[in-house]
């Protein structure tokens, strides 16, 4: 049976791994994530570990780089310049990109794209509005949902923070009827130092972190895997299928 839970409050995509990303209002949603979800990320090339990328929390300063598009032709979802803090605009793939992020991190990296992305843990995040503003108010912030870094934030029917861990093991529908697109539940997202990191000036609070600890076990909105692709859009009702009812088209 399908709960009706909430409806998507906000879409979001981050073109190029820890940099700037944009609220959309509506999104196609594929096999690997949102279209151009982290398609691209900077590879630190002295790191021979299993994951190379560069991400904010070694060079915070990567919040404030913007992607943007700047050449007519360019597939939609991908940019073609990089907005730098002091207002500058590069090319993605240039040298003059990689030289400066390059001098802020202390070692060469090196733009790639991957045509399936480049994530942590899976391909579509999601976190519901009362988890963020709970987290806000234990560790005395305002609340931003860009600090989370979600793909897809809910707005709760019933408004109980972290409440998302209810869903592990069920499906999320967005919308109704056999072609809605859909993603099951697979694990609650952990959180790293991210989230302590302002979306706007990079700078630290700590607290955040500490109240993500203390609040629910270091986690905070979950991930999950499409198993359904289409068209997700700002307003769309959310369902969901629990664990225990799963019918065979997932």
């Amino acid at each position: 049976m399908l709960i009706e839970i909430g409806h998507v409050e906000a879409i979001f995509r981050y073109p190029v791994k820890s940099m700037r990303g944009e609220r959309l209002e509506a999104a196609e949603l594929g096999w690997h994530g949102l279209d151009g979800d982290r398609r691209l990320a900077f590879r630190r090339m002295n790191d021979c570990s299993g994951f190379p990328w560069l991400t904010a929390s070694k060079l915070p300063d990567l919040l404030r780089f913007t992607p943007c598009r700047r050449e007519e032709g360019a597939p939609e979802e991908l940019p073609t310049h990089i907005r730098i803090p002091d207002g500058e605009e590069m090319p993605v793939f240039g040298e003059d990109l990689a030289a400066e992020v390059a001098r802020r991190h202390g070692a060469p990296v090196q733009m790639m794209q991957l045509r399936h992305g480049i994530f942590d843990d899976a391909c579509i995040s999601v976190i519901a509005l009362d988890t963020v503003s709970e987290i806000a108010r234990l560790a005395r912030q305002t609340p931003d949902v860009r600090r989370f870094r979600p793909n897809i934030v809910v707005r709760l029917l019933r408004p109980v923070p972290f409440q998302e861990d209810d869903w592990l093991g069920g499906v999320l529908c967005f919308g109704e009827g056999d072609d809605a697109p859909a993603i099951n539940v697979t694990m609650r997202d952990v959180r790293c130092s991210m989230v302590n990191l302002d979306p706007d000036s990079a700078d630290a609070a700590p607290e955040v972190l500490k109240s993500v600890v203390r609040a629910n076990q270091n986690t905070a909105g979950i991930y999950g895997a499409v198993t359904h692709t289409g068209r997700l859009a700002v307003g769309q009702t959310i369902f969901l299928r629990a664990a225990a009812d799963k019918s065979n088209r997932w």
